[in-house]
């Protein structure tokens, strides 16, 4: 299969990706695996690319990182998509943070839906992700976690192409 996209994510620090990996792990105990793509830290994804676009992103994500610190963001909420496939953990919007950084993205962007923000947790059959959200939801709390650092990767196969740490962390 050849490569379809980029995805530039925001990547959540160490103590968040532990704690989203806790409530992953509860999942997998309860029977849960899901078909989300293994190995990949939790993110927020940013924005998809067309594959043209690889270096003009890569040289954009230094800008960003020399711009930006570390933002915080407070995962207030767990929900799903429409369709019921995908089950995710939400952080609240902060204008000041998240949003510009998500605005301040100049290379143009494939988005075929409009931007949520958020950690997918696991995706999988609706039916499979409706008995899940119990699960989920007796484990869930609100955290502060912080976006460290900014990833490339291509789709399918997954291709990891580029981190960089956000300034001041």
């Amino acid at each position: 299969m050849a490569e379809e996209f980029l995805t530039l994510m925001a990547d959540l620090d160490d103590d968040s990706q532990q704690t989203l990996s806790v409530w992953y792990e509860e999942l997998k105990k309860a029977g849960f695996s899901g078909v989300q793509t293994p190995g990949l830290p939790f993110h927020i994804s940013m924005g998809s690319f067309s594959l043209d676009k690889e270096a003009d992103v890569i040289e954009e994500m230094k800008v960003l990182a020399a711009r930006f610190s570390a933002i915080p963001v407070h995962i207030s909420h767990i929900g799903l998509f429409a369709g019921g496939k995908v089950l995710y953990a939400a952080p609240d919007m902060n204008p000041a943070d998240l949003l510009n950084l998500r605005h301040a993205i100049q290379t143009e962007t494939q988005e075929k839906f409009p931007w949520t923000p958020h950690c997918t947790i696991i995706i999988d059959e609706a039916e499979t992700v409706q008995k899940a959200l119990p699960i989920l939801a007796r484990r869930f709390q609100p955290f502060m976690g912080r976006i460290t650092k900014l990833h490339l990767c291509a789709f399918w196969p997954t291709r990891e192409i580029a981190t960089v740490f956000l300034e001041n962390d």
